[in-house]
């Protein structure tokens, strides 16, 4: 089971009945941010309350480990950006990757069907998160309010499946895969403005550190300690 999904079996038992990390209460939040993410992250989670920025949070190892888990993730973020070039926004947050892919680059309107023009973009993505194997990947569809919230979350999970389709058909394990649906649940923008309903059909992507990559940070980190 991806540590992903035993993270949020864990801190949010709520999750499958709702979809969404904004059903977290506040106790909850607080013991997520604690796990050793610091004042910086906490200020991260208050601008963007969202299930990729949890997912980063919640697998934060912190102290130095988390800065060699960083480093990690600043080579994979660099390549990621020239990758996904002006398709998506890829931003490093704490010891993760955040990106977001703006569903009207990816999809037509009401439509799950990943647009060809964006193709090779996501094999290059596959390619180098293939290059870049220590790493979980949650992928979370998300919808504007227009439409019923059944529909919609049937529709942002259909999307995500099919942008987690692509980078499985070029052989970015399955294991590494959280995919799923959020529909209209977690808005970024004022969904009554054509301009916000844009931002909020999204499909986002939170990087973390898989156990492998978290043991040999921890490592690492005890060799610099001993050397001083």
């Amino acid at each position: 089971m991806s540590k992903i999904v035993l993270l949020l079996l864990v801190l949010a038992p709520s999750f499958y009945s709702c979809n969404s990390f904004k059903k977290l209460n506040n106790t909850q939040r607080g013991a997520i941010i604690g796990a050793g993410t610091g004042a910086a992250m906490g200020a991260a989670i208050g601008r963007k309350s969202n299930p990729a920025i949890y997912a980063i949070v919640g697998s934060a190892v912190g102290g130095i480990a988390g800065t060699f888990v960083g480093k990690y993730m600043d080579k994979q973020a660099e390549k990621l950006k020239k990758d996904l070039d002006v398709v998506a926004d890829v931003e490093r947050v704490g010891e993760g990757i955040k990106i977001t892919m703006k569903s009207g680059v990816l999809f037509d309107f009401n439509s799950s069907k990943i647009n060809p023009t964006v193709n090779d973009n996501l094999m290059k993505f596959a390619e180098t998160l293939k290059q870049y194997p220590d790493t979980e990947i949650l992928v979370a569809g998300h919808t504007d309010n227009v439409g019923t919230e059944a529909y919609n979350m049937k529709l942002s999970q259909q999307r995500a499946d099919a942008v987690a389709a692509v980078l499985k058909a070029n052989n970015v394990s399955r294991s590494r895969l959280t995919v799923l649906g959020y529909g209209e649940k977690d808005p970024v923008a004022d969904n009554t403005l054509e301009s916000g309903r844009e931002q909020n059909r999204r499909v986002e992507f939170a990087i973390v550190a898989d156990d492998k990559l978290k043991k040999d940070a921890v490592k690492a980190s005890g060799n610099e300690v001993s050397k001083k």
